[in-house]
């Protein structure tokens, strides 16, 4: 679970991306949430572009995509979704979240 601080420093750095996957009239499948798991592995932070024939909530797209995926939901806003992942192998480790603070 991501804090409000980490949430903010994955906002800032993913204001810059592209999105890389588009959600259309289909919905999420299988093979979308594949695909979204490999690149997440790389990546870490992706941007998801729902599309204006999706009749679905991004907002569930986001939920069901992220929980499919094992990812933390960043951030929804509009019809683009952030997702981000910790890669799980060292050599594609690139973001640095800002430590917890413990209460």
């Amino acid at each position: 679970m991501l804090t409000g601080k980490q949430k903010r420093h994955l906002r800032s750095l993913a204001h810059h991306l592209q999105p890389i996957f588009q959600v259309g009239k289909g919905g999420t499948n299988d093979q979308l949430v594949r695909h979204i798991e490999e690149a997440i592995e790389v990546r870490e932070l992706i941007k998801i572009s729902v599309l204006n024939n999706c009749m679905d909530d991004p907002r569930e797209i986001g939920a069901e995509v992220a929980e499919a995926a094992g990812a933390e939901l960043v951030q929804v806003i509009g019809k683009t979704i952030v997702l981000y992942k910790q890669a799980t192998e060292e050599k594609y480790r690139k973001i640095e979240l800002p430590k917890a603070v413990a209460k």
